[in-house]
C-alpha cells in the first residue's frame, strides 16, 4: 500500500507542476500579445523530434523549394530597385547627351567668343563627371538595398532556420533609413534643377512656334521676335551676339541639336522624378522592415527567456523525482 500511495502522490505532484508550467506559459504569451498586438499572428513552430523528422524519401520536391524561394523574394524592394535603376539611367544618359548639345548650340549661335562661355563649359564638364559618379553610386546602392530586402524578408519569415535578427542588422537597417531619407531630399533638389533647362528650351521652342504661325509668317514684325539667352544668366551680358531674332531663331529650332537636346532634357527630368518616387518607395520599405525586425527581436528575446524558464522547471522536476526515488 505504501509504494502505491507514494506513486500516486508523485503522479499528482507531476500533474500539478505541469499545469503550473502550462498556465504560466499561457499567461506570459497572453501578456506579450497584449503589450505587442502585432505579434498575435506569429505562429510557434515546435522543434521536431527524431521520430517526427521526415525521411529522405519524403523530402520536398523542386516545386516546393521554388515556392519557398519565391516566398523569400522582397517584391517591393525589387520593384523599387528597377524603378531606381531606370530613373537614374534616364537622368544620367539623357542629361549627359543633352548637356553636350547645349554647349554646341551656345558656341554656334549665342556666344561665338570662347572666352565668354568658358566658365559655363567648365561647369557643364564638371556636371558630366558628376553624372558618372551618380550612376556608379546608385547602381551599387540599389544592389545593397535589394540585398538588405532579401535579408530582412528571410529574417522576418524565418525561412532559413537559425537565420535570425541581430543588433548589428537592426542598426544597419536604421542607417539605411536615414541615408535613403537624405538621398531623397537631395534628389528632390536635382528634380527641381533638371526642370530649369526644360523651361529654357520650352521658351525658345514656343517663340519659334510664334514665328512659324500664319499670323506672323511673312510680316515685317517677325524679325522683332527675339530670344535673349543672356537673361537666364548662363552667359555674361557682354557675350556676342547673345540675342537671336526672326528667321535665324527659326533656323536654330529646326536643327537636330536643338530638337534632341530639348527632348532629352524632358526625359532626364522624368528620370529624376522616377528616382524620387523610387527613393520614397525605398524609404517606406526600409521603415517597415526596421519595425518588423524590432518586433521580431523582442519576440526572439521573449522566446529565449521562456525556453530558459521551462528548462529550469524541468531541472527542478528531475531533481524532485530523484529525491523521491531516493526515499523509496
Amino acid at each position: 500500500m505504501k509504494p502505491a500511495m507514494e506513486t500516486a502522490a508523485e503522479e499528482n505532484t507531476e500533474q500539478s507542476q505541469e499545469r503550473k508550467v502550462n498556465s504560466r506559459a499561457e499567461m506570459e504569451i497572453g501578456r506579450y500579445h497584449w503589450m505587442y498586438p502585432s505579434s498575435k499572428n506569429h505562429q510557434y513552430h515546435p522543434v521536431p523530434t527524431l521520430g517526427d523528422r521526415a525521411s529522405p524519401l519524403s523530402s520536398p520536391g523542386c516545386f516546393e523549394c521554388c515556392i519557398k524561394c519565391l516566398g523569400g523574394v522582397p517584391y517591393a524592394s525589387l520593384v523599387a530597385t528597377i524603378l531606381c535603376f531606370s530613373g537614374v539611367a534616364l537622368f544620367c544618359g539623357c542629361g549627359h547627351v543633352a548637356l553636350a548639345g547645349t554647349v554646341a548650340i551656345l558656341e554656334q549661335h549665342f556666344s561665338t567668343n570662347a572666352s565668354d562661355h568658358a566658365l559655363l563649359s567648365e561647369v557643364i564638364q564638371l556636371m558630366q563627371y558628376v553624372i558618372y559618379g551618380i550612376a556608379s553610386f546608385f547602381f551599387l546602392y540599389g544592389i545593397i538595398l535589394l540585398a538588405e530586402g532579401f535579408y530582412t524578408t528571410s529574417a522576418v519569415k524565418e525561412l532559413h532556420g537559425e537565420f535570425k535578427t541581430t543588433a548589428c542588422g537592426r542598426c544597419i537597417s536604421g542607417m539605411f533609413v536615414f541615408l535613403t531619407y537624405v538621398l531623397g531630399v537631395a534628389w528632390l533638389g536635382v528634380f527641381g534643377f533638371s526642370a530649369v533647362p526644360v523651361f529654357m528650351f520650352y521658351n525658345i521652342w514656343s517663340t519659334c512656334e510664334v514665328i512659324k504661325s500664319p499670323q506672323t509668317n511673312g510680316t515685317t514684325g517677325v524679325e522683332q521676335i527675339c530670344v535673349d539667352i543672356r537673361q537666364y544668366g548662363i552667359i555674361p551680358w557682354n557675350a556676342f551676339p547673345g540675342k537671336i531674332c526672326g528667321s535665324a531663331l527659326e533656323n536654330i529650332c529646326n536643327t537636330n541639336e536643338f530638337y534632341m537636346s530639348y527632348h532629352l532634357f524632358i526625359v532626364a527630368c522624368a528620370g529624376a522624378g522616377a528616382t524620387v518616387i523610387a527613393l520614397i518607395h525605398f524609404l517606406m520599405i526600409l521603415s517597415s522592415n526596421w519595425a518588423y525586425l524590432k518586433d521580431a527581436s523582442k519576440m526572439q528575446a521573449y522566446q529565449d527567456i521562456k525556453a530558459k524558464e521551462e528548462q529550469e522547471l524541468q531541472d527542478i522536476q528531475s531533481r524532485s523525482k530523484e529525491q523521491l526515488n531516493s526515499y523509496t
